[in-house]
This record gives C-alpha cells, sequence and structure tokens, in this order.
C-alpha cells in the first residue's frame, strides 16, 4: 500500500519505519529535517502534507497538538488541498487533541471526500520502538477495518471505540489514570525515602502486592535512577490534561485529583523541566519536601 506520514518526532519515526519494514511505499513530511533513520530506501520525502496525500491512500499524522493537526490537515497545501477530485483516501490522526476539535476535523474532511479516523496512542518511545502500542479510535467500523492491518504493524491493543472524537475522549482518560499514578508512585517514594527507607527495596517489596503497576515498574524505577530523558515530556502530559481539564468545564464534571495533577506538572515546567519525561513530576513533590527520592 502507498502510505503517508506526517510528523517523523520521537514517536513517529518509529512508527513510520515500522510500516515501511513490513513492505509499503511510504511518503513522509516532518517539520524540520528529516531524521536519518527516514533516509532509507522505501521512503519518499514531500515537500508538503498536500504531496504526501497525493502520493498515498492512507495518510497518518503524528504531531504535538491540537493547532499542529489543523494546520496539516487545512493550511495551504495541507492533506485537505489535495483531496478534492482524489479517489477516496483515509486521513488516520494519531496524534493527541482535543476531542471536540477532533469531531470538526472529521466532519471537515468527510465533506472533502475522504474518510477520518482518530487514533491516538499509549506506550511512549519505548512501545512506539517495539510496535506495541495501545491505540484507541474513533470511526466507522468499515473504515477502521480498512486501516487497522496497518496499526497492527504499530500496535498490539487495537480498539474500535466509537465514533469521531471518542478515540481522543479514551486517550483523554488514558493521560488521567497515567498521571495520577505517577503522582501516587511519586508521594509513595518521597515518603519512603524521607523516612529513611531505601526506595529502590520498597518499590521491591510494593511489585509484589496490589500496588503493582506498569507506572511503579518503569518509572519508580526512573524517579530512583534519575532517568528523566523524556519518553514522554512533561509538556505534552500538561497539554493532555489541559485537554482533560476543559472538557471537564464543557461538561460540568468535576475533575480534583486531575487538577492537581496537572499543577504538580506546571511546578515542574515553571522550574525548567518541560521537556523532561512525565515521570519527573516526582521533583514537584520533592521540592515540596525538601527531600530527593535519590537521597
Amino acid at each position: 500500500m502507498k502510505v503517508g506520514f506526517i510528523g517523523l518526532g520521537i514517536m513517529g519515526t518509529p512508527m513510520a519505519l515500522h510500516l515501511k519494514d513490513a513492505g509499503h511505499e511510504l511518503f513522509v513530511h516532518t517539520r524540520g529535517q528529516l531524521p536519518e533513520a527516514a533516509s532509507a530506501p522505501g521512503i519518499t520525502a514531500c515537500e508538503n502534507a498536500a504531496e504526501v496525500t497525493r502520493k498515498a491512500e492512507v495518510v497518518f499524522l503524528m504531531v504535538p497538538d491540537t493547532p499542529d493537526v489543523e494546520a496539516v490537515l487545512f493550511a495551504e497545501n495541507g492533506v485537505a488541498a489535495a483531496l478534492p477530485g482524489s479517489s477516496r483516501k483515509v486521513v488516520v490522526d494519531m496524534s493527541s487533541i482535543s476531542p471536540m476539535a477532533t469531531k470538526a476535523f472529521a466532519r471537515r474532511i468527510n465533506e472533502l471526500g475522504a474518510d477520518y479516523i482518530d487514533a491516538p496512542v499509549s506506550g511512549g518511545e519505548v512501545g512506539a520502538k517495539a510496535a506495541s502500542l495501545t491505540i484507541m479510535c474513533g470511526g466507522d467500523e468499515a473504515v477502521f477495518e480498512r486501516v487497522k492491518p496497518l496499526l497492527e504493524k504499530m500496535g498490539k491493543n487495537i480498539t474500535l471505540v466509537g465514533g469521531n472524537g471518542d478515540g481522543q475522549t479514551t486517550k483523554v482518560a488514558n493521560q488521567i489514570i497515567v498521571a495520577l499514578n505517577i503522582a501516587a508512585v511519586g508521594e509513595a517514594l518521597v515518603f519512603a525515602s524521607k523516612a529513611g527507607a531505601d526506595p529502590a527495596k520498597v518499590r521491591q517489596a510494593l511489585m509484589g502486592g496490589f500496588a503493582s503497576s506498569r507506572i511503579l515498574e518503569v518509572h519508580g524505577e526512573r524517579m530512583i535512577k534519575r532517568t528523566f530523558q523524556p519518553g514522554f515530556r512533561i509538556k505534552l502530559h500538561q497539554k493532555d490534561l489541559n485537554l482533560a481539564l476543559q472538557g471537564a468545564r464543557e461538561l460540568g464534571v468535576a475533575l480534583p485529583q486531575t487538577a492537581s495533577a496537572a499543577q504538580l506538572m506546571q511546578a515542574c515546567a515553571a522550574n525548567g523541566m518541560a521537556d523532561l519525561d512525565h515521570s519527573a513530576l516526582v521533583r514537584a513533590l520533592e521540592l515540596l519536601a525538601d527531600h530527593d527520592v535519590a537521597s
């Protein structure tokens, strides 16, 4: 299949390479310099999103935020510019953006004669490299079935949740759970360390009980070993929590713990840590306690 991929960042590059390795012909465009890994045979670099769309049957997007998706889709030389008069194409947005905006984007793309799937992911850089991402989809079932074989090259747990926007709603819910778990693990390890216990051994003990979780396993270790190079940056998780809080205001729903986690991430960002991995949320708790877990 001729496949387009727009957005070759930390996540997008390995995801695109999995499609290339599966034998698909790839047409790519990214902001800034093309990664060296994307210069391989079978990958054609394009000048803009419109060129990608003209050459591909299915176009994937993996960009940071709602305005970025809107620009890729509808700006001059965007995806939409290449849709009128073309055979019916599929646009698959794997970014994590506003569910409400997603519904509006899907309607506009449909009106131009193309199909739209929102398919945000969870699993971070590790999952992108391992092709083990969880992919949460919203859109028409027949269109989903058409692109599912491509999604299976990038992820393992792939679910059609409902219509357009429902995939993004699921991703926001995922980010709420992840943020609150990171905060819980951070508080537990700060408490244990300040009480004089070895946080590494505390974590080891907790991994065998009801408190065990993937966050405790992976991010708990990051907190102890101080390995905060980004798999998923604090500033991106901030964006997702802001989407949750914005949606909560629109729905009249209270999300007090989400608001608290968002403030902890804001504290990290205010102290120059926006580009660290989101496990560095523990640094805000350490500042409040005047004590580092590693101490």
